[in-house]
């Protein structure tokens, strides 16, 4: 990949990031692993409803180090949080909420995830896999598709891809990227680079990544804090 020693993996700028898009009100559903990292960064000002398909809605951040409570767990069966006003309830429910329109925005790891919108997230070649779980459902029920990604794999591949080349998890529903290195939006087949996260540049960034990739015209290089 070349110049590799100039990055350093940080998911924590990714859920960073993630946290700032979400709005008031939202119904928001978080994929197992690094995206349950965003309820820790959603700002005090904002109000949302985070769902979790395996039965609750109004789940908080995660708990401090001896305050787990063992039947509080999100859909990774990581501890969590609820907060005053959640509830539970079961998969038929869960999945009629997710089915039925009801979730704003859903935010999901990827394995790839390509420049026609396309995620692939649940089959990895030679590994026992447990299935394609709820995110097909997610995907195509919520209104807002967010993938959240560590810029490359172990190998350092770019995971943005011009197409993807493990199984879909769903076809042309994703509507933005977070890496540790960007913010992207899918739009007419091409990721368009949005922002660049500091110390990366738009430059370094369109290099790395193994698409079709268009500068916006207003990007620039953040610091997420």
């Amino acid at each position: 990949m070349g110049n590799i020693m100039e990055y350093s993996p940080n998911k924590e700028v990714i859920a960073k990031r993630i946290a700032k898009l979400l709005r008031h009100g939202d119904v928001v559903n978080l994929g197992i692993g690094l995206p349950t990292l965003v309820a820790n960064y959603v700002p005090d000002d904002v109000t949302i409803l985070l769902q979790s398909e395996n039965g609750m809605m109004g789940l908080g951040p995660t708990p401090k180090p001896g305050e787990e409570k063992r039947d509080v767990v999100n859909a990774g069966g990581v501890p969590s949080t609820i907060l005053a006003g959640g509830c539970y309830f079961d998969s038929a429910v869960s999945f009629g909420i997710i089915r039925g329109g009801h979730v704003d925005c859903t935010v999901l790891g990827v394995l790839e995830v390509d420049q026609e919108g396309n995620l692939a997230n649940y089959k990895i070649p030679g590994k026992m896999v447990h299935g394609i779980g709820g995110a097909m459902d997610l995907t195509t029920g919520a209104y807002t598709v967010i993938a959240a990604t560590l810029h490359f794999d172990p190998k350092g591949a770019s995971r943005l891809k011009r197409k993807c080349s493990l199984p879909l998890t769903a076809k042309g529903e994703v509507n933005y990227v977070i890496t540790d290195l960007g913010f992207f939006e899918v739009a007419d087949n091409k990721f368009v680079l949005k922002e660049a996260f500091a110390p990366y540049t738009p430059e370094w960034v369109l290099e790395k990544t193994d698409a079709d990739v268009v500068i916006a015209s207003d990007c620039k290089t953040v610091e997420v804090l």
